[in-house]
């Protein structure tokens, strides 16, 4: 399975460039993600944190752009109509991979938790592992497009890195709850840490539906 390497663009290069950076902007969020938790861990809600969360958001407001530029292609110029439906729902979950990193970042700014240093180092590699599932995902996406045979490769990598993210998340979560802290902040900490967690989560959903397209292409 999986075995041909043939690209979907041979007559769509500009498809394919806009469907590139759409990747590209996934690994960027990672990359800014990471960051901004650093920094709010160790400054809180800072002028560095705000210059990132608003890096955060521009990402997050270009991919959007993105998606609806690839949609109107597909559907304008009736580019790769038999996987149309298959790309617009990956192009969609990407974007939702996305819009989740955003709305996780935004809300360590508005309610700003306080994180016991305890916690830093799990919840730093809770982040890690968040951010190497959505670049795999991101990835595995683009091996679709151009190169299937890795595609299995990158999907394994995101599988296994969801469930480190599941192992560390309840780790940190069972330290929370075991601590001496007041209730409601016991329970504002549980939900930063299953939110950030969710996005592994979503990754690992786009790359179930991701294979399936993947065994459509090859039918």
């Amino acid at each position: 399975m999986f075995n041909v390497k043939i690209s979907l663009f041979a007559r769509t290069r500009d498809l394919e460039h806009t469907i590139d950076r759409l990747h590209d902007k996934i690994i960027e969020m990672t990359v800014e993600f990471r960051e901004a938790v650093d920094i709010y861990l160790k400054e809180k809600r800072s002028d560095n944190y705000r210059k990132t969360s608003k890096k955060i958001k521009t990402i997050e407001h270009d991919s959007d752009v993105l998606r609806r530029d690839i949609e109107s292609r597909l559907y304008e110029q009736n580019l790769i109509p038999d996987l149309r439906g298959n790309i617009l729902q990956l192009v969609e979950n990407l974007d939702r991979v996305v819009n989740l990193f955003d709305e996780v970042a935004h809300k360590f700014y508005i309610e700003q938790p306080d994180v016991p240093e305890v916690y830093h180092e799990q919840l730093k590699t809770l982040v890690k592992q968040v951010s190497d599932c959505a670049e795999n995902m991101a990835i595995a996406s683009r091996a679709f497009f151009r190169d299937l045979p890795t595609l299995r490769d990158y999907s394994q990598k995101v599988y296994l890195l969801e469930k480190q993210s599941d192992k560390t998340s309840a780790k940190l979560r069972k330290a929370i709850f075991d601590s001496d802290l007041e209730l409601a902040r016991k329970n504002q900490l549980n939900v930063f840490v299953h939110e950030v967690a969710d996005i592994a989560d979503l990754a690992e959903d786009c790359i179930d539906a991701l294979l399936i397209f993947a065994i459509k292409r090859e039918i």
